[in-house]
């Protein structure tokens, strides 16, 4: 619980002001909790990366002005439906105490199943963000009333929320302005329309793609982590006709992978270090993966 000392702060007031201000909204990120039996449309809620709670407590009281422990619990023998099947995991649960010099501690926790990809990194997420919100800090994501959105095929969103004036920061003084925690931030990129539809496209291709590629794509071109953080509606069409251009990459290898046999194809995997399709490391190992393919191919026909 926060310290006796934190209320005699004079500055107590302007350092939970910025603790509270909304997050850039480059940063929200949106998850579908539900949907309908067609799976048309479904619910969403708002949400941020662990990483933009970091870099705002680094902003405000710099990376050595706060501490986070977790304390780690795990709960065996415990049964759960997954797809369907009754099957036998455990828990993974987290507790988090955040300390902010001069404010004092909280605490917050986070659980994930066992057998979920990255249990614990997910648990500690939550447990962390969590805390985080006993400050202020993020907690205005919980005001969110249930959305729905228009889905794709993948059960993906077709459309992002409009984000309440109330959910976004009140100024931009600093954008463009050097951090001591964070160092230097990118410089502006002019905005413009959003498309989206495009933007949809652009997340339908992580599952081709793998995340390694479909990452290096955005990266590259856009200098954004996530198809939402993308600009403006001209840099949304560069990066949709790379993803289309590795795609088209993708289907060749599966194409040729058919033509040399499962065990030349394996071979040429292990060669490479490749241990999926999804898991091409990047742009030049799949124009590798392709090209001795190819070689082998024409050897083949010979």
């Amino acid at each position: 619980m926060a310290t006796e000392e934190a209320n005699k702060s004079p500055d107590l007031d302007a350092l939970f002001a910025q603790l509270v201000e909304p997050f850039d909204p480059s940063e929200i990120k949106w998850r579908v909790t539900h949907s309908t039996q067609d799976g048309k449309r479904g619910a969403v809620i708002a949400f941020a990366d662990p990483r933009a709670y970091t870099d705002r407590l680094n902003q405000i009281f710099t990376p050595t002005g706060w501490t986070r422990s977790y304390d780690v619990n795990t709960v065996s023998a415990v049964s759960r439906m997954k797809r369907d099947k009754v099957i036998q995991t455990g828990k993974v649960l987290l507790t988090c105490t955040l300390t902010i010099r001069g404010l004092g501690c909280h605490t917050g926790s986070g659980e994930e199943w066992a057998d979920e990809q990255n249990a614990m990194t997910s648990a500690e997420a939550q447990a962390f963000k969590r805390s985080c919100t006993c400050f202020g800090l993020g907690r205005y994501l919980y005001n969110f009333a249930e959305m729905w959105v228009p889905l794709n095929e993948h059960r993906q969103p077709l459309q992002i929320p409009t984000l309440p004036q109330w959910a976004l920061p009140k100024g931009s003084a600093t954008v463009g302005k050097n951090n001591l925690a964070t160092g230097p931030r990118p410089p502006v990129v002019q905005r413009g329309p959003i498309d989206q539809k495009t933007t949809a496209k652009i997340d339908g291709f992580r599952r081709i793609l793998g995340d390694p590629i479909y990452g290096e794509i955005l990266w590259r071109i856009a200098h954004a982590r996530r198809a939402n953080a993308i600009p403006n509606a001209q840099l949304k069409i560069n990066v949709l006709d790379a993803m289309e251009r590795a795609t088209r990459g993708i289907h060749k290898a599966n194409s040729l992978a058919e033509e040399v046999g499962d065990t030349s194809f394996v071979l040429v995997l292990e060669r490479l270090q490749i241990r999926s399709m999804t898991t091409i490391r990047n742009l030049q190992a799949l124009r590798r993966l392709v090209a001795e393919l190819e070689m082998l191919a024409g050897r083949q026909a010979a």
